[in-house]
């Protein structure tokens, strides 16, 4: 029988606060993983290479697999790791850009694609927070419309889903580390 795992994931909307939420997790000692996307595309821009979700949407959805794959076995099984997007978001990104909007073919296996917490936590959409930058340049309807699509894939996969609450990222870090018995 496999222990549950402590690969938490935070996903939901972009620009919606899962990094801030990441942060103060780190801050009180846990271990983080920042997001694959947003590490990818830093790279890119550094480098001048074109996985970029504006240029190469699928050459980046795979190197974002590739890269949320490589997180998860680098972490610790008995130890506590919180996730900044994981393969259920890669995965679910490659097939919209793929044309499958949900219902492609996967490039990953169920099992890996259920190989996290039962419990994804979800922040929602959020337009007071949402801003582009160099690294975001996805419009807020775009946004919403991944957020949805990232809600169902989780659904199908069996997770629990907590929409996080429109609050403070102290009292939504307290929540999670609530909801899974760790305050």
């Amino acid at each position: 029988m496999q222990r549950p795992s402590r690969a938490v994931v935070l996903s939901g909307c972009s620009g919606g606060g899962k990094s801030t939420v990441l942060e103060d997790l780190a801050s009180r000692g846990f271990a983080t993983v920042d997001e694959p996307g947003r590490r990818i595309v830093r790279d890119e821009l550094a480098t001048g290479g074109l996985a970029l979700p504006w240029v190469d949407a699928t050459g980046f959805a795979h190197r974002c697999i590739d890269t949320a794959r490589a997180d998860l076995a680098h972490h610790e099984r008995d130890q506590w790791v919180f996730f900044d997007r994981g393969l259920v978001d890669a995965d679910t990104a490659l097939r919209h850009y793929e044309g499958g909007h949900c219902t492609g073919s996967s490039a990953c296996s169920i099992e890996e694609l259920q190989s996290y917490h039962k419990r994804v936590f979800f922040t929602p959409p959020w337009p007071e927070l949402y801003a582009n930058d160099e690294e975001r340049q996805l419009n807020f309807t775009d946004a919403v419309d991944e957020y949805s699509r990232l809600l169902d894939a989780y659904e199908r996969l069996g997770y629990s889903i907590t929409v996080l609450p429109k609050v403070g990222v102290t009292e939504r870090s307290d929540l999670i580390l609530a909801e899974l018995d760790l305050l």
